[in-house]
């Protein structure tokens, strides 16, 4: 989606840096896509798969472009001004409307940080005879303690390699017998449906691939990228750096989306591969598909598709948490940042860890995890399209991006990725009672 937005060098030869290695290039963009197939997304596409085979594969290149755009666009906004996606709102919006989306997206990430936590344990107690409630507690602490105290370079690293784990999805299609011809006529030749639980499905689907709490987190790290280099500054004090940035961010976004999304598509046609293909139509937990694999495609599936669980939560409900810090943090002008040590970003540490407390907590509770994921997927693809919408504002505002407002293609690619969430949301509503 270029738009030809680069300032041009005038009058002088520049020496043009050299090229930088991939794994320099790929970062926020990466972890970000890679975090996006969390434990309760494999859920959302192993039902997809399962109730729908191969039918429902289309969704993942459909919703490609628009995550490209929209996570551009919410990294941008962060590399360009030096300030997360609360910090603008807040600088540029009324102040009653981020406090409700950062309530709402406080209140989601919560829900879905108990869901992973009680799907990662679920996950390893399939493996090894390990108590729910012992495994929670465990997950819980190690990615406090590694989001907290493990310098921010080192934490990134780490969360760049749990992103391999993501791979053993890709290895369970290679074992579940897949007939090919079908999976690639449901990518690229979809049959729709006008029924209610074919349409829930694609509402759960676009919402689980297009969350607030993605466009939250990439912001903040594109932020923590520019602080923990001392070359670096906001694009709009330091025009020159644009050429180099703006292409990094869009080759490390563009990869990060790809990668979230066949991933996806793996989980899709590995279960209408296995599960639909067996009449297994009916998956609530990303578990209970590992466990219904087993007795068709085998316990390496079963063991591939178990351990990935575990790896995807490790990765994803650091992200729910610190992106919840990042909007609460911004919003009442908090020092934020996983570059910033504990003693120094007290409150912005807290919330993470608090974030990480009550989601634990909820899967002691008598709440149904099923029924909170439901809700949890309501207010984001709720809260999904207001969030679009001041950021696609935010992002044609001079007076917030100076010569680095988004071009025409970006902003109609954004345009076009928040009406397909506001009709998302409007579907949601229209099927909930089906």
């Amino acid at each position: 989606m270029p738009d030809g937005r680069f300032p041009k060098p005038g009058g002088e030869d520049i020496k043009q840096p050299p090229r930088p290695k991939l794994s320099a290039v790929l970062g926020p963009g990466l972890i970000t896509g890679a975090s996006d197939d969390d434990p309760s997304g494999i859920a959302t596409y192993s039902q997809g798969g399962a109730q729908f085979g191969y039918g429902i594969g289309w969704t993942m290149l459909f919703t490609y472009p628009l995550m490209c755009a929209i996570q551009l666009i919410s990294a941008e906004i962060g590399r360009v001004t030096g300030l997360g996606l609360a910090g603008n709102i807040r600088r540029h919006m009324p102040a009653w409307l981020l406090y409700v989306i950062v309530a709402l997206l406080l209140g989601a990430n919560i829900i879905n940080i108990g869901a992973d936590l009680g799907a990662m344990a679920a996950a390893l107690k399939l493996l090894l005879p390990v108590p729910m409630a012992l495994g929670i507690a465990g997950f819980t602490i190690l990615s406090v303690l590694l989001e907290t105290f493990v310098r921010y370079s080192r934490y990134v690293t780490v969360l760049k390699w749990l992103t391999i784990s993501l791979f053993a999805y890709v290895a369970t299609v290679f074992v579940a017998g897949v007939h090919w011809r079908a999976a690639i006529s449901g990518i690229f030749l979809p049959r729709l449906q006008l029924n209610s639980g074919y349409l829930t499905v694609i509402v759960a689907l676009l919402g689980t691939t297009i969350s607030p709490y993605l466009f939250f987190w990439q912001a903040g790290e594109e932020v923590e990228k520019e602080k923990e280099d001392p070359t670096a500054q906001p694009l709009n004090i330091a025009p020159e750096q644009a050429r180099t940035e703006l292409r990094r961010i869009r080759i490390d976004t563009y990869i990060g989306m790809a990668f979230s999304n066949l991933v996806a598509l793996a989980i899709i046609i590995t279960t209408a591969a296995t599960l639909h293909a067996h009449g297994i139509t009916n998956i609530a937990t990303s578990s209970q598909a590992a466990q219904a694999l087993k007795p068709i495609a085998g316990r390496f599936a079963f063991i591939i598709f178990s351990i990935g669980i575990i790896g995807t939560g490790l990765l994803t409900v650091p992200v729910l948490a610190g992106s919840a810090a990042y909007a609460l943090g911004e919003a009442y002008g908090w020092p934020v940042g996983l570059t910033l040590k504990a003693n120094r970003a007290k409150a912005f540490h807290g919330t993470i860890a608090a974030a990480f407390l009550l989601g634990a907590l909820l899967n002691f509770t008598p709440l149904d995890p099923i029924k909170a994921l439901f809700w949890s997927a309501v207010v984001n693809g709720v809260v999904a399209v207001p969030v679009m919408a001041m950021m696609m504002l935010l992002a044609t505002r001079k007076a917030v991006m100076g010569q680095f407002k988004i071009g025409p293609i970006l902003n109609g690619f954004g345009w076009l990725a928040t009406a397909v969430m506001t009709l998302a949301a409007i579907g949601m509503f229209a099927t909930m009672g089906y």
